[in-house]
């Protein structure tokens, strides 16, 4: 057994696919193909169910998986550890980062901590908060700048600033006057969202839910300034952080009856390897917020 073996089996089980596991593994699909059929003689069992469309874990495969992912893990998190006896001032940290957090923080930030820490390699991955926290529990990022959970038994937090979720029309919207907005009045509007990986969206959608309010969505984006000028334009209504709207000037935004709060702050896996190029990056995020001259997002 070898432990390309591993790796292969567990892309296929996360992707479903032979072609897709191979194009991310940047190898054949034959080499895919041979080397789990290999593992699978070995083991003496099935591990997958293939068919034409999608490959599917049978029980066996369920039970190896889940001890393989521990086991990649843990290697992982060894050979992350062996790296950093050897390169004391060097390192890469892979950060998740929610389109709205990034665009109104990840640039001057980004640019102290080029400054401060010219070696470290910051990798930024785009990710809706909900996706960035799987991604960071499954140990594919070391880091996530992200809309915290409220209860999270994987995860150790830094809690930043908390901010809420207000909506946002265009000037001569018929609600731009308004002191607050209940979800009720928003019946016939049409929505402008994020994608489905963001906490943000589900928070409206489920408010939505609980007054029996059936939204028409009419455009998703990731794209915080495209859903900006849409809004602006006429074209519908949004939800942003109120940090992403109170600098808009083509935008109104108004608080909602009931609040939606969220908590913003750094987030890693409690159980994983922390790099000493992660924990500076931690150290510089709680000297950079607590700095007198931090006013928030």
């Amino acid at each position: 057994m070898e432990l390309r073996q591993l790796e292969y089996f567990q892309k296929v089980s996360k992707l479903k696919n032979f072609t897709k596991a191979a194009e991310a593994l940047h190898v054949s699909q034959p080499s895919v193909t041979n080397s789990i059929r290999k593992l699978e003689e070995e083991l003496g069992v099935v591990l997958l169910d293939r068919n034409k469309k999608r490959v599917y874990l049978t029980e066996e495969g369920k039970v190896f998986l889940n001890r393989i992912d521990k086991i990649l893990f843990e290697l992982n998190d060894t050979l992350l550890e062996i790296r950093d006896l050897k390169c004391l001032d060097k390192g890469q940290i892979k950060l998740g980062l929610p389109p709205m957090i990034g665009a109104h923080f990840f640039p001057n930030m980004f640019t102290k901590f080029s400054k401060d820490y010219p070696n470290l390699d910051l990798q930024v991955y785009e990710e809706g908060s909900i996706n960035a926290r799987q991604l960071i529990e499954k140990g594919d990022l070391d880091l996530g700048l992200i809309i915290l959970p409220k209860n999270s038994k994987q995860l150790d937090t830094i809690e930043i600033f908390k901010t809420n979720i207000v909506l946002c029309v265009s000037k001569d919207h018929r609600l731009c006057n308004c002191k607050e907005v209940c979800f009720t009045e928003l019946e016939n509007e049409d929505f402008i969202l994020l994608k489905d990986d963001s906490f943000h969206r589900r928070a409206i959608m489920q408010r939505c839910h609980q007054h029996k309010l059936k939204p028409r969505v009419i455009f998703s984006s990731n794209q915080i300034e495209t859903i900006k000028a849409l809004v602006a334009s006429g074209v519908g209504i949004s939800f942003l952080l109120e940090m992403a709207a109170r600098d808009t000037k083509d935008i109104v935004a108004v608080p909602l009856t009931e609040t939606i709060e969220t908590t913003i702050g750094l987030a890693w896996r409690k159980d994983k390897y922390l790099s000493k190029a992660t924990k500076s990056f931690i150290d510089f995020i709680k000297n950079y917020t607590e700095s007198p001259d931090f006013k928030g997002f």
